[in-house]
């Protein structure tokens, strides 16, 4: 349902950009992501450059190269299916899939997420396009943060460790901190620093300080 709210939201906010339905529509089928879909219109909807709106976007997608390589292990899908996956690993289903016991059961989570978001993305993208002139303003109807909700909400049960939560923490921080400064996406991306930061960190806190001492050895001359 959320993930609906979000992509009629965004349906209403790419035609009142300017993009036609046609336009606003093959984002969605082809793009799929809906931080880069956002991040596009918006930068043309503030009368930015579309090559620079669209490399806002590609920045922001990067993320989604980094669930793949996860992905890839989990799902162990034959070479010839990988591409038309490569479509649908985007925040959900990844989520999803991370959260299953078995192999089947994350070949079945992603596929059945994927499968239900793509359809429901794409309609209510129409739906939203076709009735941007009546809808008005969507910022005052708060539906761009539902998206991000559903995310927060499928993340924050899977931090259950201190190191876990360090590291969500330390993502926050930078992504939140480096957005006024940085171009739209790269945040998105040195947040995700934030993992092999905290595993740096956490492996020199429990490195020797020192050689041990052989006891044996001790007072023998050697």
């Amino acid at each position: 349902m959320a993930v609906g709210l979000s992509g009629f939201a965004f349906g209403v906010t790419s035609a009142g950009s300017g993009l036609t339905l046609l336009q606003t529509c093959a984002l969605s089928l082809l793009v799929f992501t809906g931080a880069s879909q956002f991040a596009l219109v918006g930068a043309l909807a503030g009368g930015g450059n579309p090559f620079t709106a669209a490399a806002g976007a590609f920045f922001l997608g990067v993320r989604n190269a980094f669930y793949g390589l996860r992905l890839s292990q989990l799902l162990a899908l034959p070479r010839a299916v990988r591409p038309f996956a490569a479509q649908w690993v985007i925040d959900e289903t990844t989520a999803v899939a991370l959260a299953q016991p078995t192999r089947r059961s994350v070949r079945i989570g992603f596929t059945v997420t994927g499968l239900t978001l793509y359809v429901l993305w794409n309609l209510t993208t129409l739906l939203g396009a076709l009735g941007a002139d009546a809808i008005g303003d969507t910022d005052a109807w708060g539906l761009d943060a539902a998206g991000p909700a559903v995310f927060l909400a499928l993340l924050a049960p899977m931090l259950k460790t201190t190191m876990e939560r360090v590291v969500a923490g330390l993502a926050v921080v930078l992504g939140l901190g480096l957005l006024p400064v940085l171009p739209a996406g790269v945040p998105v991306l040195v947040a995700a620093l934030a993992a092999p930061a905290v595993l740096w960190a956490e492996g020199r806190r429990r490195a020797p300080t020192g050689p041990a001492e052989d006891d044996d050895t001790v007072g023998e001359g050697r």
